[in-house]
């Protein structure tokens, strides 16, 4: 497997290529946009040879769905993370919407541009892999807001199902305008009535 040498703390420390064409290509992809990505910037940046690259991903689409997967991925372990520490029910509702506002704060080179799995899927084709890969995504998403409103409201199964796509549209457009404005400010807004909403159930 092709490795680069890095120096962390004056230990050497070798990284495959394949996790550092991600982090590479996760970088771009967030600042610049998919298409606007090409080949040779994401292996310069990562630091391999462009052979290295097709060692480890039969084409590009390959490796937009790997960044597909790791940016969802990420977002879950942010989720965990406020999950944890949820008190009951309703604060596992809003551990969704504290992981959106967690992820909105991270350092992005050029600012928050709002979902990246979104942003990827704007750029591709109707009827594109990458496509289903980010609604199934997002189902994924309303769905840990049902399972969280079943525990909330038990025994009202139409009224989970109406919720959590109310709360999901809430929290999806609060994220495109966040994007928009470079912010998590429109998150933390959209939690704030989220959490009002969630009191009168």
């Amino acid at each position: 497997m092709d490795e680069a040498v890095e120096e962390t703390g004056g230990a050497v420390r070798r990284r495959p290529a394949r996790e550092r064409l991600l982090r590479a290509a996760a970088h771009r992809f967030y600042a610049d946009g998919v298409s606007a990505t090409g080949i040779d910037t994401i292996t310069d940046q990562a630091g391999v040879a462009k052979k290295s690259l097709y060692n480890n991903f039969a084409s590009k689409a390959e490796l937009v769905q790997a960044y597909l997967e790791g940016r969802h991925e990420e977002w879950l372990g942010l989720y965990r993370a406020r999950l944890e520490r949820a008190q009951d029910a309703r604060g596992r509702v809003l551990a969704v919407f504290d992981a959106y506002v967690d992820h909105a704060e991270f350092e992005y080179e050029q600012g928050f541009r709002g979902c990246g799995l979104l942003n990827v899927a704007a750029e591709l084709p109707a009827g594109d892999e990458g496509r289903a890969v980010v609604r199934r995504y997002k189902e994924d998403v309303e769905a840990l807001l049902v399972e969280h409103l079943e525990e909330l409201m038990p025994g009202r199964p139409e009224q989970v199902h109406v919720t959590a796509e109310h709360l999901s549209f809430l929290l999806e457009g609060a994220t495109v305008r966040a994007g928009l404005e470079g912010g998590s400010s429109r998150i933390r807004q959209a939690r704030v009535l989220a959490a009002d909403l969630l009191e009168r159930l």
